[in-house]
C-alpha cells in the first residue's frame, strides 16, 4: 500500500514514491474532466473522450470523489437577495446554465453572438470597416441620422423619452437622443431605430403623468445607479450643444435643440440617480451688504464661424465638429458679480497684487488661464504651486517670481485686510520650503535665480535691516537679539524613566528628526537641515549668477546669521563658503567697471559681503577673531579704509556703503578689543575723515547725503569703542601682573594716549552741530549725528575718570565749560524742545494698542516687523528724540557722578511737561513681549532707566523734583519686569539705589501711616464695623516696614544671587568693557529678566526649599534658618506695595497673589504662627478681601504657575488639618475659597474628605471681614454637597459650640430645604413639599438650640 508523503521527506524520497505510483498502475483520487464551451457549439460528452483537437479548446475541470454536488447551506446565515432578481423572469425547468450564458455580458459572449447577414457584402466586415463604409456613405451625400454615442440599452432610451413626455414638450427632434442605430447591419438600420422611437412615444403617448412617474421609479430602482448617472450626463452635455443650430459641410448631422427638465428630480429615492448638483463655491467677501448672484443664461454651442481658425477639408479629423472640446476656444464670460460675504479665491497678478473677484481684466495681460474659474483672471496659490513643477522652464519661473512677490507683499501686510488668515503661514504649511529647496537645484539658471528670490523674500526683510542699520550708532546699538522661534515644550514621553546617562541629548533629538519637523518648528533651521548652505555656495562658485542674485544670495546668508550663533558657525564652517564670498566680493584689488550698473559683480567689492561679515562678528568673539585672521579681513579692513570712498574706484553710492560696512564691522571688532592695531596704521586716514566730516555735509549730493551721514555716524562708533577698549589697558596691564596665572585678557594695542588726542577735535565738531541747529537746511543732518558726539563723550569721561591722568580739578572745570557752552544751549534750543514733545508719541510703551496694522508675524520665522517704519510715528524716525535723549542722558549720567554739583542744572529736563507726561504714561502701560518689540523696547528702556538715575541724583537735593518722587517710583517698579535679557545690570542698578530708597516712597515720612490708621478708624466708625485688635495695625506695619527698607533690600538681593554671572556679563557691555565682552549677540528672548511676580520671590523660595511636592501633600519640615527674617521682609515689602504702591502689583492677577501668599502656611509647619508674620499676614488678607477687591478675586482661573486653584487648595487643607492648631488667621485663609460663586469641588472637599477641619474652626464672623451674604447666596444646587451638609449639621448637633459656625457655613439652603420640610413629594424639584414659613415649634426649637450655643460659648469663655 502506497504511503503518503510527509514533511520530513526528502527530495529523493519523493521521486522515489513517485515512481512507485506511476508503476503500480493505481487510480488517482481526484480525474481532469473538460466540459464543453456551449457558446461555441461544443456538444457534451461522457467520461474523459474527447479529440485532441477539442482538448486544446476545453477548460480544465477538476473533480474530486464524493464531493457533493451542492455546498451545505449555512442555517444561521440569511439567504442573500439579488438587488435585480425581482426585475427578471424565470421559469420552471429551464436550465441555469443557459440562463447564465444568457446573462453573460462578457466581451467573448457578446461578440460570439454577432452573425453577419447572408447580404453583406465581402463577407465578414470588421467594426472599423463598417465605420468606414458609413463614412463614405456620408460623404455620397446620404442623409444619416447623427447622435452622440451612447449604450444601447432600451431602457435608456425609455428613462429619456419619459422625460421628455413628463414635462409635456414635443419633440424638437426626428430621432432618439442616445440611440443611434450605428450598431445594426444593413441599410435599414436607421429606419429600425425610428420604429422603435415612434413605438416608445406612442406608448409614452397613451400613459398618463402619474404611470410615466411610477414607471420612472421602477427603472431607476432596476437600473445600475452608474448607468442612470451616465444616460443623464449624456443629456445635460446636449443642452449647450443644442442651444442653437448650426450649419454644417455636406454629410454633417444636424443637432436640434432639446431643454432638459427632469419633473421627479426631488423625488428619486437613490443618492445615485441625483441629477447635477452645483458645487459650492469659495466667494470672496466684497460688500457688506447681501446680494443674489447673476444668473448667466447658457452658452451656445460653439459652430464653425465661432472659431478663430476656420477647418479645412484637407486637415485630418477635422472634418467633424466636437464643441465640447471646442468649449476653451471662446470668448471668456464676464466676471461673476457677486456681493456676498462669503470667502472666495484669492487671485494674484504677476506682481504679488490682488486680484479683485468683480474686475474685468484684458487677456491680452496674460492672467487668464484654463484652471478653475476661467473668467476670473490671475492665479490662485495652488496654481501657482502647480506651476511652479511645470516642465516649461517659463511657467516654472514665472510661478516662482509671483510667489516672491506675493511673500513681500504679504511680509509687509499689504493682505492682511482684504484676506482672511496669514499668507506666509498657509504658503508655509503647504511646504513652500521644500518647493524652493527644490527649485535651487534646478539646472535651469533662469528657474534657479528665480528660486533664490522667492527664498530671499522669505526670510528677508529689507526694512528690518534698514532699522537695524540706523540704530547701529545708538548705545548698545550693535547689539541684538538672536531671531529665534519661540521655544516650544517638546513631549518626552520617550525618556521617561530612563536613567540621565540614558537619555537623548538635544543634538541627538534634533537629528533624529525629520526635515519637516525640523522646518515646521524653525524655518531657518529647517533650511540648514536640507544642506542650503552648499547649495548657495555652489550657486555662488560655479553658476555665477546675475548681480541681483548674488545680492540675494548674500542677504540670505545675513539673515541665517542673525538667527542664532550656531546658525553664524554653520554659515562659517561651510567649506569654501566663506573663501568664495571674501576672494570674489571682497578682493584686495579690482578693476573699476565702465558700468554704473555691471553685467556681473565678481572681483568687485559689494557692501552686502561686508555686512555678511559684521553680522557674522557679532556672534561672537571667536568668530570675529577667525574672521579677522584666518580668512583674511584684517587686510581687506586697511585696503578698503585707507582711501576716501572717491578714490576706491566704484560707483560712488556703493563705494559709500561699502565704507559705511567697513566702519561698521572694524567698530564690532573693537567692541571685542580686537583690531585696535588697525586704529594706530589707520590713524592719519581716520583723522583726515573727521577733518572732512563738515565739508563732506556740505557739499555732497543730497541723494548721496544719508549714506555720507551714515558713514560719519559708523565712524564715531567706531571711534567710540576704540576709546572703550583703549581705556581698559591699564586695567588689563595691572590685571595682567596680578593675575599670578590666573586667565586674564591681555591688554590691547591700544591706550589711553593714542586715543585721548581725538577728543577736542570732536568737541569742536558737537559745537559746530549745535550751532547749525539755527539753519534749516542744517537741521537734520545734525539731528542725526549730534547723538553719536554726545555718545563719544560719554565713552571718553567715563574711560577718563579711571585713568592714572586723571586730573579731577581740570576735567570738573572742563565738564563746566561742557555743560554751559553745549549741554544746556542743545537742551533749551527750540529744535530739541519739539523734539521732546514728539516722546510720547514715539514711544513703544505708550503705544502698545497702537491702530496701526502691522505685518503679518510668523511664529517659525521670527522678525522685527518694521515694515513701513517711516509712514508712522516710532523711535527710528527723524521726527524721534529717542536717540538724542539717551546719549544726553547717558552723558549726564557719567559727568553727574564725576561732578555732583551738575546734576541741579538739569533739573529742567525732568521737570518738563513732555518728559513728565511720558513717564506718567509708562507707569499705567502694560507693554507686550515679542520679537517685534523687543529690540525697539529695549532702548526705550536705556531711557527710561537713564532719566531714573537722574531722578535719583536729584530728588535728595532738589525739593521740585522730589515731589515727583512717588511717580519716579512707581516707573521703576514697573520699568523692573520689563527688562529683557542682556538688562540684568540695570536691573540689579533699580534694586540697589532707587526701588527701596526711602526717598522715593515719600509716604513713609510725609504721614503716611497716620493717614492709613485715621482711613482705618473712620472706616470702621461708618460701617459700625468692630475687628479684632490684631488688625488694626496696618499703620504701625507700614511704619516698621519703612524702616526696615535697607534689610528689605538685602533680602531681595540675597534672593536673586542667581542672577550674578548675567549682572556681571551685562555689566561688561554697557559700561564698555570691551575685552571682557564674549559675544554682541544678546542672550535668547525667553521672557524678561526679572518675573512680573518678584515681590513674591522669598516667599517662593521658601516654599521651594522647605516644602517638596509629592502627590497633592507637602512634606514640611521646621522652620529653616533666616526663614522669619526672610519672610517678615517679603510681607513687609508686598504690605507697602498693595497700599502705597497698588498700580505696580496690577499685573499680577489676584488669583496669583492669594496663592503666592499661602506658601506662608506651606513652607513649614510654624511659620504662620510667628508673630510678626501672623501680623502681616492679618494685614495682606484684610487688604485682599476688601469690598473693592472681592469682586476681581476670581479663585476659578489657574493661578501661573499652577494646573488650577484647586490643587493648590487641597495642600491647603491637608496642612490645616496637620498643623494648624486651629489658628484663625489660617481658617480664613481655609474659608476663604468656599464662597458661593467659587467652583464646587472647593466646598464638596471641605464637607467631604476633610470634614474635620470643622471641629477645629474658630474663626469668628467678624474676624472673617467677608460678608456672610458671599456664603450663603446664591442657593446651593449641588444634591452631593446638599447631602454632606446635613450630615455634618447632623452630626455636629451634640457640638453646640460649632453648630452655629457650620449653619453659616450651610447657609440659607439647609433652612429652605429641610427645616421647611413638609410632606414627600414625587414631582417636586427637591423631592418632598416645603412650608412657605417655619413651623412654630421648629421656631422654637431652633431658636433653643442657638440660645444653648450661646451660653456654651459663654461659658468657654
Amino acid at each position: 500500500m502506497l504511503r503518503r508523503p510527509k514533511p520530513s521527506d526528502s527530495e529523493a524520497d519523493l521521486l522515489r514514491e513517485q515512481e512507485q505510483f506511476l508503476t503500480s498502475g493505481v487510480a488517482s483520487a481526484a480525474s481532469v474532466v473538460r466540459r464543453p464551451d456551449k457558446r461555441r457549439g461544443e456538444a457534451g460528452g461522457e467520461g474523459g473522450e474527447r479529440d485532441e483537437e477539442d482538448e486544446g479548446r476545453q477548460r480544465d475541470v477538476v473533480t474530486i470523489e464524493d464531493l457533493p454536488d451542492q455546498l451545505p447551506s449555512l442555517t444561521p446565515a440569511p439567504a442573500k437577495k439579488s438587488r435585480f432578481k425581482a426585475s427578471r423572469v424565470t421559469f420552471e425547468g429551464e436550465d441555469p446554465e443557459e440562463r447564465l450564458d444568457k446573462h453573460d455580458t462578457h466581451i467573448s459572449a457578446v461578440l460570439s453572438r454577432i452573425v453577419v447577414p447572408l447580404s453583406s457584402v465581402g463577407g465578414r466586415k470588421s467594426i472599423f470597416a463598417r465605420q468606414i463604409a458609413a463614412q463614405r456613405i456620408k460623404e455620397g451625400k446620404t442623409p444619416l441620422h447623427c447622435a452622440p454615442e451612447a449604450a444601447q440599452t432600451p431602457g435608456t432610451s425609455m428613462d429619456t423619452d419619459q422625460c421628455e413626455a413628463a414635462d409635456n414638450q414635443p419633440a424638437a427632434f426626428s430621432g432618439p437622443r442616445l440611440v443611434s442605430g450605428q450598431g445594426l447591419e444593413g441599410s435599414d438600420s436607421s429606419e429600425e431605430t425610428m420604429r422603435i422611437h415612434r413605438e416608445n412615444q406612442a406608448k409614452i403617448q397613451g400613459m398618463s403623468q402619474s404611470e410615466i412617474l411610477e414607471e420612472q421609479k421602477k427603472l431607476l430602482c432596476q437600473l445600475d445607479p452608474r448607468l442612470v448617472e451616465f444616460v443623464r450626463s449624456r443629456k445635460a452635455q446636449s443642452v449647450p450643444s443644442s442651444a442653437s443650430p448650426s450649419k454644417h459641410p455636406q454629410g454633417e448631422c444636424r443637432k436640434e435643440s432639446f431643454p432638459l427638465e427632469n419633473v421627479s428630480r426631488e423625488s428619486e429615492p437613490s443618492a445615485g440617480a441625483m441629477l447635477f448638483e452645483k458645487p459650492q463655491e469659495v466667494e470672496m467677501e466684497d460688500g457688506d451688504e447681501e446680494e443674489q448672484e447673476e444668473e448667466l443664461p447658457a452658452l451656445p454651442a460653439v459652430k464653425e464661424e465661432d472659431l478663430p481658425v476656420k477647418p479645412q477639408k484637407e486637415w485630418v479629423h477635422m472634418n467633424k465638429l466636437e464643441p465640447e472640446k471646442l468649449e476653451w476656444m471662446r470668448d471668456l464670460p464676464a466676471p461673476r458679480r457677486k456681493g456676498t460675504k462669503k470667502a472666495m479665491q484669492a487671485r494674484f497678478d504677476f506682481a504679488g497684487t490682488l486680484i479683485p473677484p468683480t474686475e474685468d481684466l484684458p487677456t491680452h495681460l496674460g492672467l487668464h488661464h484654463h484652471g478653475e474659474e476661467p473668467e476670473r483672471a490671475g492665479y490662485s496659490l495652488q496654481e501657482l504651486f502647480l506651476l511652479s513643477r511645470s516642465q516649461v522652464i517659463q511657467q516654472r519661473s514665472l510661478a516662482l517670481s509671483t510667489l516672491a512677490n506675493i511673500l513681500s507683499k504679504a511680509r509687509a501686510g499689504e493682505y492682511l485686510s482684504v484676506l482672511k488668515g496669514s499668507v506666509m503661514s498657509t504658503l508655509l504649511d503647504a511646504g513652500l520650503l521644500f518647493l524652493l529647496r527644490f527649485a535651487l537645484d534646478d539646472g535651469v539658471e533662469g528657474v534657479m535665480s528665480a528660486a533664490v528670490h522667492a527664498l530671499k523674500a522669505l526670510l528677508v526683510c529689507g526694512e528690518d535691516e534698514e532699522c537695524l542699520d540706523c540704530t547701529f550708532s545708538w548705545f548698545r546699538g550693535m547689539a541684538s537679539f538672536p531671531l529665534l522661534p519661540s521655544a516650544q515644550e517638546e513631549e518626552e514621553e520617550e525618556d521617561e524613566g530612563l536613567p540621565e546617562c540614558m537619555k537623548e541629548t538635544a543634538k541627538e533629538k534634533e537629528d533624529r528628526k525629520s526635515d519637516h519637523d525640523v522646518a515646521r518648528q524653525d524655518v531657518v533651521k529647517g533650511l540648514l537641515k536640507m544642506k542650503l548652505l552648499p547649495r548657495l555656495r555652489y550657486i555662488l562658485e560655479v553658476v555665477r549668477p546675475s548681480p541681483r542674485v548674488v545680492q540675494d544670495v548674500l542677504e540670505i546668508l545675513t539673515r541665517i546669521a542673525r538667527h542664532s550663533s550656531s546658525a553664524a558657525t554653520q554659515v562659517l564652517d561651510c567649506p569654501r563658503l566663506m573663501e568664495m564670498v571674501l576672494s570674489e566680493f571682497l578682493p584686495t584689488s579690482w578693476t573699476p567697471s565702465s558700468s554704473p550698473f555691471p553685467q556681473s559683480v565678481y572681483g568687485l567689492p559689494l557692501a552686502s559681503a561686508v555686512k555678511l561679515l559684521r553680522v557674522l562678528a557679532t556672534s561672537g568673539r571667536h568668530a570675529c577673531a577667525r574672521l579677522l585672521n584666518s580668512l583674511g579681513v584684517r587686510e581687506r579692513l586697511c585696503c578698503l579704509l585707507s582711501a576716501e570712498p572717491s578714490e576706491l574706484l566704484l560707483e560712488p553710492t556703493e563705494a559709500i556703503r561699502v565704507t559705511t560696512e567697513a566702519y561698521r564691522l572694524w567698530a564690532v571688532a573693537a567692541g571685542y578689543g580686537q583690531a585696535c592695531k588697525l586704529y594706530i596704521d589707520l590713524y592719519p586716514g581716520l583723522v583726515k575723515a573727521l577733518q572732512s566730516v563738515h565739508r563732506v555735509l556740505a557739499s555732497s549730493d543730497p541723494l548721496l547725503q544719508p549714506l555720507q551721514l551714515q558713514r560719519i555716524q559708523a565712524l564715531l562708533s567706531l571711534l567710540t569703542q576704540v576709546t572703550h577698549t583703549a581705556g581698559c589697558h591699564q586695567e588689563l596691564q595691572a590685571g595682567m601682573v596680578s593675575s599670578q596665572g590666573e586667565e586674564c585678557p591681555p591688554p590691547p594695542p591700544v591706550s589711553w594716549s593714542h586715543v585721548s588726542g581725538l577728543q577736542a577735535s570732536l568737541l569742536g565738531h558737537l559745537k559746530s552741530f549745535v550751532k547749525s541747529l539755527d539753519n534749516p537746511v542744517q537741521k537734520e543732518s545734525s539731528l542725526a549725528v549730534i547723538p553719536a558726539y554726545l555718545a563719544y563723550l560719554e565713552a571718553y569721561y567715563h574711560q577718563l575718570s579711571r585713568q592714572n591722568c586723571f586730573k579731577p580739578v581740570e576735567t570738573l572745570q572742563e565738564l563746566e565749560l561742557l555743560t554751559s557752552e553745549v549741554l544746556l544751549p542743545l537742551l533749551s534750543h527750540h529744535v530739541v524742545q519739539g523734539l521732546i514733545k514728539n516722546l510720547k508719541s514715539s514711544s513703544v510703551v505708550c503705544n502698545v494698542q497702537s491702530s496701526h496694522l502691522g505685518p503679518e508675524v510668523t511664529p517659525t520665522l521670527p522678525g522685527l516687523a518694521c515694515s513701513g517704519w517711516r509712514d508712522r510715528p516710532g523711535l527710528v524716525v527723524p521726527s524721534s528724540p529717542f536717540p538724542l535723549l539717551t546719549s544726553l542722558g547717558l552723558l549726564l549720567e557719567t559727568i553727574t557722578g564725576i561732578h555732583k554739583g551738575l546734576g541741579c542744572k538739569f533739573t529742567s529736563l525732568l521737570l518738563s511737561e513732555p518728559v513728565i507726561g511720558y513717564l506718567r504714561c509708562c507707569s499705567q502701560a502694560t507693554p507686550t513681549l515679542s520679537h517685534t518689540r523687543a529690540w525697539l523696547l529695549r532702548h526705550e528702556h536705556h531711557l527710561l532707566y537713564l532719566l531714573l538715575r537722574l531722578a535719583h541724583r536729584l530728588v535728595p537735593i532738589e525739593p521740585l523734583v522730589a515731589k515727583h518722587a512717588s511717580m519716579y517710583h512707581q516707573v521703576a517698579l514697573v520699568l523692573l519686569p520689563w527688562l529683557l535679557p542682556g538688562s540684568e545690570f540695570l536691573a540689579h542698578e533699580l534694586l540697589s539705589t532707587i526701588i527701596f530708597n526711602k526717598d522715593f516712597i515719600s509716604e513713609g515720612h510725609s504721614g503716611g501711616p497716620e493717614a492709613v490708621e485715621l482711613g482705618e478708624l473712620k472706616l470702621r466708625e461708618d460701617t459700625h464695623h468692630h475687628t479684632s485688635p490684631s488688625l488694626q495695625t496696618v499703620g504701625a506695619l507700614l511704619r516698621e516696614a519703612c524702616v526696615q527698607l535697607p534689610s528689605i533690600r538685602g533680602c531681595f538681593l540675597t534672593h536673586l544671587a542667581h542672577l550674578e554671572p548675567s549682572v556681571m556679563t551685562s555689566r561688561d557691555a554697557l559700561l564698555g568693557r570691551n575685552p571682557w565682552i564674549k559675544s554682541h549677540l544678546l542672550p535668547e528672548l525667553t521672557g524678561p529678566t526679572v518675573p512680573s511676580d518678584w515681590p513674591f520671590l522669598p516667599l517662593i523660595s521658601l516654599y521651594e526649599r522647605a516644602g517638596a511636592a509629592d502627590g497633592g501633600g507637602l512634606v514640611v519640615d521646621m522652620i529653616p534658618e533666616g526663614a522669619v527674617q526672610a519672610g517678615t521682609h517679603c510681607l513687609q515689602w508686598l504690605l507697602l506695595l498693595e497700599v502705597w504702591r497698588e498700580d505696580a502689583l496690577k499685573v499680577i492677577l489676584p488669583v496669583a497673589k492669594l496663592a503666592r501668599l499661602s506658601c506662608v502656611f506651606l513652607c513649614s509647619s510654624d511659620l504662620f504662627l510667628e508673630r510678626p508674620v501672623q501680623k502681616l499676614t492679618w494685614g495682606l488678607f484684610r487688604l485682599l478681601t476688601r469690598r473693592s477687591r472681592l469682586d476681581s478675586l476670581d479663585l476659578n482661573i489657574p493661578p501661573p504657575g499652577l494646573a488650577s486653584f484647586q490643587d493648590l487648595y487641597s495642600a491647603l487643607l491637608t496642612q490645616y488639618e496637620a498643623v494648624s492648631f486651629g489658628d484663625r488667621l489660617f481658617g480664613c485663609w481655609v474659608l476663604l475659597p468656599l464662597q458661593r460663586r467659587y467652583s464646587v469641588t472647593m466646598r464638596l472637599a471641605v464637607f467631604g474628605e476633610h470634614v474635620g477641619i470643622l471641629r477645629s474652626l474658630g474663626v469668628t464672623l467678624e474676624q472673617l471681614s467677608v460678608p456672610i451674604e458671599r456664603f450663603t447666596s446664591p442657593p446651593e444646587d449641588s444634591l452631593p454637597l446638599l447631602s454632606l451638609y446635613f450630615r455634618s449639621l447632623e452630626v455636629e448637633a451634640a457640638r453646640h459650640s460649632m453648630l452655629r459656625k457650620i449653619y453659616y457655613l450651610t447657609d440659607e439652603v439647609l433652612r429652605n430645604h429641610l427645616l421647611l420640610f413638609r410632606l414627600p413629594q414625587q414631582h417636586s424639584e427637591f423631592g418632598f413639599d416645603t412650608y412657605e414659613q417655619l413651623p412654630p415649634i421648629r421656631a422654637k426649637r431652633l431658636e433653643s438650640v442657638l440660645r444653648l450655643h450661646d451660653g456654651g460659648s459663654d461659658k468657654g469663655d
